[in-house]
Order: C-alpha cells, then structure tokens, then sequence
C-alpha cells in the first residue's frame, strides 16, 4: 500500500485552539489578567517550547500565586483534552484508507500526551499507526523518525507522502527523504527558499484529497 505520513498537532487538529480554549479557562480559574492568553500563546509556541520552559516562564510570572499543580494540569491536560477531528478531515482520512493508502501520524512531543490525542479524537481509530518523538528517540525532520513511522505500519518510503504545518519539521523532513509532500499552510504564505513543498493546501482535508487523487509513483 503506498504511504501516507501524517502531522498531528495543527494539521490533523487545530492543537493550538484548543490550548487557547484551555488558556482562556485556566487563567479565568485562577483569577489572572485575560490579556495573558497571547502572552501563553506567545511562550508556548504551538507546543515548541519545551514543557519545561513554559513551566517556568509561567512560575516566574505568577510565582507563589499559582500552584505547581495547576501549571501542570494546563501543560499536560489542557490542548489533549479539547482537541476535536474536524469532520472534513475524518471524512478524507476513510477515503484515503478506502482508496488502498495506508495512514500513519509522525508527530513530535511527548508519548503519554500525543496518544491521548490520538485516542481522545479517535483518530486511532483511522490510521493505522503513529510514531512519536520522544518513543522513536529522534524528533522531525531526521529521518529516523519517518522510517520508523513507515515501519511501524509495515510500508515502504517509495511512492511516500508527507503532509504537515511546520515547513521546518514537515516539509525539510520530506525534503530530506527525498518524498512528495503537502504543506498545511492555514492561509500563510512560503518563506523558504532552500526548499518547497510539492503542493501547498489550506487545510488537511483538501492536503488529503490532494494526495489520493494522484498515482502513486513506483
């Protein structure tokens, strides 16, 4: 079956509205400036920074006011617990797995947490595989991460796609392995210039479809 290496975080999900959500909840429970949740939005990076980091950004902001436990809650719990599969993209995932594709997600960050992720949208329930940093031990773009998502489900990296946001992790991943690859651009224009994607879609239900709709090389 040919391959199909999905991004989770703002591809597959729009992880960061739901770690807005839980930001807008978190600083009301607390009883902190509204205003914040662009500062936490701004730290946290789309989940780039390291949890670490956050963590002490915000301990240094609120300090005593603000227990460790909440911080955590927040960090571990807030995006994974809101997360939603948008339908449009559910509906284009069966069809690529109708049409013989085999899916699996290759997605950065943490093991406990992406799984919830995966399992909490049912996700899990539509691909057949995932490889996540922290297990595989290599973080995207190293390509030791996209072949250990291809031998998970058992596929070959001929005739591969890569669909993902982050042109840094994503697409340089793709480039790197020399396979096709399909940006999620969420309307924002390219900036690189080492590299390009091989098609650039607004979203991933329209990235998908893309991809089905073209043979398979090999």
């Amino acid at each position: 079956m040919p391959l199909l290496m999905l991004d989770l975080d703002n591809t597959l999900v729009d992880r960061d509205a739901a770690f807005r959500d839980a930001t807008a909840e978190f600083l009301t429970e607390h009883a902190l400036p509204e205003s914040d949740i662009e500062w936490l939005m701004s730290i946290d990076a789309s989940g780039y920074t390291p949890r670490q980091a956050v963590a002490q950004a915000m301990t240094d902001r609120y300090g005593a006011s603000l227990p460790e436990s909440a911080i955590r809650i927040l960090l571990d719990h807030g995006a994974a617990d809101r997360i939603v599969l948008p339908e449009p993209t559910r509906d284009a995932l069966a069809d690529a797995i109708a049409d013989g594709w085999s899916c699996t997600i290759v997605t950065n960050g943490r093991t406990v947490q992406q799984e919830a992720k995966i399992r909490n949208t049912g996700l899990d329930k539509f691909v057949h595989g995932w490889a996540i940093s922290e297990e595989v031990g290599h973080k995207k773009p190293g390509p030791e991460i996209f072949k250990a998502a291809a031998s998970a489900v058992g596929a070959s990296l001929q005739g591969a796609w890569v669909i993902g946001d982050s042109p840094q992790a994503d697409i340089a991943g793709a480039n790197g392995l020399d396979v096709r690859s399909v940006w999620v651009s969420g309307g924002r224009p390219w900036t690189e210039v080492a590299y390009r994607p091989t098609h650039v879609a607004n979203d991933a239900a329209s990235a998908i479809r893309y991809v089905i709709g073209i043979p398979t090389r090999g």
